[in-house]
């Protein structure tokens, strides 16, 4: 049995930062693949090789199976709600509890700051991530819905 281990990333720790970078180009292409993965794409610019960045100025923790970092979540307060900007857990360390323990950081961490709530976004064929969700009682509340006016080449 693993025992998921999630600890907040620091802005020092390179090899952690090097291994979300990794982590973060399977999670995009996991999404591309997805019912509004494209459009989620565009909203959502890759970190890449600005994790160092990203750590400093957002919430991240990362899950760990010994010093390899299997999953993440990024989230960012905005007034008194914390926001789950992007959530990812490596398929291979999935069902083990690596997310429940990444979102319960972000919660614990809310509670702490004084804010009224969490939100978390999800893409419509994306079970994994309403599963998640919905076990800490994170709800629907707005669905958002788009259709494209040109395709992919501008017409």
């Amino acid at each position: 049995m693993i025992d998921p281990t999630v600890r907040r990333v620091r802005t020092a720790d390179a090899i952690e930062v090097e291994q979300l970078q990794v982590l973060e180009a399977e999670a995009r292409l996991a999404v591309a693949d997805q019912r509004g993965g494209e459009r989620w794409l565009a909203d959502h610019p890759a970190v890449g090789s600005g994790w160092s960045a990203r750590v400093a100025e957002a919430l991240v923790w990362a899950a760990h199976i010994d010093d390899v970092v299997v999953g993440y979540i990024v989230a960012e307060r905005a007034d008194d709600i914390v926001r789950i900007v992007d959530v990812w857990v490596t398929p291979g360390a999935r069902e083990v509890g690596f997310g429940d323990e990444l979102l319960g950081a972000v919660v614990a961490e809310a509670r702490r700051g004084g804010a009224i709530g969490v939100e978390g976004a999800a893409l419509p064929g994306d079970r994994h991530t309403k599963n998640l969700y919905e076990r800490a009682g994170i709800v629907a509340r707005l669905i958002i819905t788009y259709k494209p006016l040109t395709d992919r080449s501008g017409r």
